[in-house]
């Protein structure tokens, strides 16, 4: 009997594996890269790789949002209400080498490009925070706030007495942070504080241990969105935070873009907070919905894509990739978090192989080491291709942006990896337009002069250990 016990344990275990395999190539969403890291996690450490695929394996957000998110779409729908104007929309001008951007982001994100905006770029936080702040002091109706990340320093504050104050004087105040991200500052005195200032707080995708077992809890809500009387909205890559960001001040200073709106396409940023406020409270907010932002004579063509695991998860990724495919002579990029799928990593090797002058502007200093340490898995053979690689070195260039030609401009709330790409609620804003494309391009070159030019040379006579750990973990990287 004791003998064979060993041997029964070995099969079982080995049987274990053999279903779990399976069930991994059935079930699993993605890439077939992403279901060969799951494979060699479970064949390195069978239970940590099952309770692991689990728990954060498929991408759940659990029936009952799927359901609500749905009534959402239903309730909250671009062609359902009425605008309260009955002019005819402001013709969009888009260049023909940008058509097809403009037909996909259309076709997977459901809204048109639109022309008549007036557009404001700020790349500095207190600049953006002093401008948001203004407009709360403005407001005379609604003042709608969605950021993945609030916390309770000075910027937060400033932002929270703008709420409060707002809501003194009648209008109505709506704050949707992430449950994750904002954790500390949904159990603060600040919180509480704007709570009773008639301020309405909701979390966003909740983490708790009962969700845990109905829906993956590591979906969040990672959009910087703000709407004020429905005539005026932000969104870009920054949080409601100083830019010494006290959570993380080893990395500071926190280098970020957002972008002021008014135009037409400020209501599709209202959609968005529209339907994930009702997600997790079930108010609707259709009413608004019929205020039409006013259209600025001249003003430049805008479109706005929101992504996420209720639907159209995988838009994020097809732009990205028609955007480098659309660049005929030059595209910059900026992330701080660069973990590309396969697709993207040939997409933007492909542009610099076809002459195209591809610069990819990334930390040099990460606050997450072992993405750091997969993203520059990926440098030789970028270098290889002819992409120039430069790591900005005062602070964590933590903006999310895009150029092409000088002639179409991408600011977004997603980084260029799996979690933006399949995980995340992101929201992003394409501009046609020049002028504006190369205010862009501008403030990325500056990111650039303030960087470290990565040597080819150099880069592939790295030691060993550092290849391994690097290519390593690089192996893994659809799971980070």
């Amino acid at each position: 009997m004791h003998v064979y016990l060993p041997v029964a344990l070995l099969l079982a275990e080995f049987a274990l594996r053999v279903i779990l395999g399976a069930v991994i190539i059935v079930r699993s969403r993605g890439t077939p890269a992403v279901r060969l890291a799951w494979l060699l996690l479970l064949l390195a450490v069978p239970v940590v790789g099952l309770v692991a695929y689990l728990l954060f394996g498929e991408t759940r957000l659990g029936r009952r949002r799927l359901q609500r998110y749905r009534r959402s779409a239903e309730r909250i729908n671009l062609g359902n209400v009425e605008y309260a104007s009955a002019s005819p929309p402001v013709e969009a001008d888009i260049p023909d080498v940008n058509r097809q951007i403009a037909y996909l982001a259309e076709s997977v994100g459901g809204n048109i490009p639109q022309g008549g905006h007036a557009l404001r770029l700020y790349g500095d936080t207190d600049l953006f925070i002093q401008a948001l702040v203004q407009d709360i002091n403005a407001a005379t109706a609604h003042c709608h706030l969605l950021f993945y990340i609030f916390l309770t320093d000075r910027s937060g504050t400033r932002v929270a007495e703008a709420l409060i104050d707002a809501a003194g004087r009648g209008v109505a105040c709506r704050l949707l942070v992430d449950g994750v991200g904002s954790k500390g500052f949904l159990r603060s005195d600040l919180r509480r504080r704007l709570a009773a200032g008639g301020v309405q707080v909701v979390a966003a995708l909740p983490a708790h241990l009962l969700r845990m077992l109905l829906a993956r809890i590591d979906l969040r809500n990672h959009r910087k969105i703000a709407v004020i009387d429905g005539m005026i909205g932000y969104s870009g890559s920054q949080n409601i935070a100083d830019a010494a960001f006290a959570i993380k001040p080893k990395y500071a200073p926190w280098v970020d873009v957002m972008v002021r709106i008014e135009g037409p396409a400020v209501r599709d940023l209202q959609v968005l907070f529209g339907q994930d406020w009702y997600l997790d409270t079930d108010e609707a907010l259709t009413d608004l919905l019929a205020i039409r932002p006013r259209e600025v004579p001249g003003g430049h063509t805008v479109q706005v894509i929101g992504t996420g695991p209720a639907r159209h998860n995988e838009a994020m990724v097809q732009m990205i990739q028609v955007t480098f495919h659309a660049a005929r002579e030059e595209l910059i990029l900026t992330t701080p978090y660069f973990v590309p799928d396969e697709a993207t990593l040939v997409a933007l090797y492909t542009t610099a192989l076809r002459g195209v002058d591809v610069s990819l502007v990334v930390p040099a200093r990460n606050d997450s080491p072992l993405v750091a340490a997969a993203s520059r898995s990926y440098y030789e053979q970028l270098l290889e291709a002819g992409v120039t690689i430069h790591e900005f070195e005062p602070g964590l260039l933590h903006a999310k942006t895009i150029t092409i030609d000088r002639q179409l401009a991408m600011i977004t709330s997603a980084n260029i990896d799996r979690r933006s790409f399949d995980l995340n609620f992101e929201v992003s804003t394409i501009v046609y337009a020049t002028d504006f494309a190369s205010r862009l391009r501008m403030m990325q070159k500056s990111y650039i002069n303030r960087s470290t030019p990565v040597n080819y040379a150099a880069w592939s006579r790295r030691g060993w250990p550092r290849k391994l750990l690097e290519n390593g973990l690089g192996m893994v990287s659809p799971l980070l």
